[in-house]
């Protein structure tokens, strides 16, 4: 099998006087397997799960300040830039005895759409101008069905107080305490689409040559995103390794 064949021609002229080039030469490529190591095999993964896949419907609606003024719109091109995804969990189910999988949960989701109009001015011979603008959107929706269930450990605290020598009073300048903290991975969001329905027009009628300076959008957004958190993942499979040629040492001539 040739990985690539590579061949140039030399032509002269002006324009290649201090170029030099270099023919190159043909490869053979040869496939090398992987060789198994333990079959089977398990392994512990820390990787990203996805938890929830979405599409979010968001509408909201903008007003948008020109200037100079317009006479008519031209072009909108719009991005999505996400600034907030929180999981916060609202139901809880036990798995051991300090870990939880989340049932129900709320997703607050915050960002906002970049704008980029392009339209022109009352001036007939006048450039096109630009105007970006920045449409914020907030909101939450509920969770129940996951694809996978999101895993919390928590927090535990244990104080003991104590009496004085007699038995009759409580002694305030004593206690115990114990503290066990678990940490958590943080649930995350990343943006995978974003579908935009949108209706952009003057507040105020005008005439077909008329200006007009601010701009009204009412805009439908399907936002589609996944929810993800690290967790630790068993995979049962075979192991393998990198094949690397036996090499036998050649005693030298004396």
């Amino acid at each position: 099998m040739r990985l690539f064949s590579l061949s140039e021609q030399q032509s002269s002229g002006p324009c290649t006087d201090g170029v030099t080039s270099v023919q190159q030469t043909e490869l053979d490529i040869k496939q090398i397997t992987p060789g198994d190591v333990c079959s089977p095999a398990c392994t512990i993964l820390k990787t990203p799960v996805v938890l929830k896949e979405a599409k979010l419907q968001i509408v909201v609606e903008s007003h948008i300040t020109l200037n100079p003024a317009a006479t008519e719109i031209k072009r909108v091109k719009k991005n999505v830039f996400l600034d907030q995804v929180k999981l916060v969990p609202v139901k809880l189910e036990k798995v051991e005895d300090n870990l939880f999988k989340v049932k129900k949960a709320k997703l607050f989701v915050a960002g906002h759409i970049r704008k980029n109009i392009e339209y022109a001015s009352s001036s007939c011979n006048g450039a096109l101008q630009d105007r970006i603008a920045d449409v914020k959107f907030s909101g939450f929706a509920e969770i129940k069905d996951f694809l996978t269930h999101p895993l919390l450990s928590t927090t535990k605290s244990f104080e003991t107080n104590f009496v004085d020598d007699t038995g009759l009073n409580a002694r305030l300048d004593k206690a115990f305490f114990q503290n066990f903290v678990q940490y958590n991975e943080q649930p995350f969001g990343e943006l995978v689409s974003a579908d935009f329905f949108e209706l952009d027009f003057s507040p105020i009628a005008t005439t077909p040559e008329g200006t007009f300076g601010s701009l009204t959008e009412k805009i439908v957004l399907d936002l589609t995103l996944k929810v993800l958190q690290i967790q630790q993942i068993k995979v049962m499979g075979t192991q393998v390794s990198a094949s690397i040629p036996s090499w036998t040492p050649t005693p030298s001539c004396s």
